[in-house]
C-alpha cells in the first residue's frame, strides 16, 4: 500500500488554470498506474485522467481532452494534473488514485488521497 496526498487546488476564475500536486509515499510508486477522479456536490466520482507506470500512456474524459494534462515524476514520486481552460463545470473535489491496473473505473484503485478542492467562478 502507499499513501497519497493531494495539493494545489483553490478557487480560479472561468478561464485560469491551476496544477494539483500528489505525493506519494512508498518505494512502489513507479509501479502503478496514477488516475485522477473528481467529485462534484451531489454527483458521482467521476473519472478524469489515466497514466501508466512510466508516462507514455495517458488517457482523459472527453470533457477536459485538450485542457488537462497528467504527467508523473517517479523520481518525485510525485504525479499531476495541469488543468487549462478552467470552466465551472470542473468545479469539483479532486483526488489522486494509485491501481494496480489502468481503468476509468475508481473500483479499480486501491490507494486514495484525502482529496483537494477546485472551484472555478464564472
Amino acid at each position: 500500500q502507499v499513501q497519497l496526498s493531494e495539493s494545489g487546488g483553490g478557487q480560479v476564475q472561468a478561464g485560469g488554470s491551476l496544477r494539483l500536486s500528489c505525493a506519494v509515499s512508498g518505494r512502489t510508486f513507479s509501479t502503478y498506474p496514477m488516475a485522477w477522479f473528481r467529485q462534484a456536490p451531489g454527483k458521482e466520482r467521476e473519472f478524469v485522467a489515466v497514466i501508466n507506470w512510466n508516462g507514455d500512456y495517458t488517457d482523459y474524459t472527453e470533457s477536459v481532452k485538450g485542457r488537462f494534462t497528467i504527467a508523473r515524476d517517479n523520481a518525485k514520486n510525485t504525479v499531476y494534473l495541469q488543468m487549462n481552460s478552467l470552466k465551472p463545470e470542473d468545479t469539483a473535489v479532486y483526488y489522486c488514485a494509485a491501481g494496480p491496473v489502468i481503468s476509468q473505473s475508481f473500483s479499480t484503485y486501491h490507494s486514495w488521497g484525502q482529496g483537494t478542492q477546485v472551484t472555478v467562478s464564472s
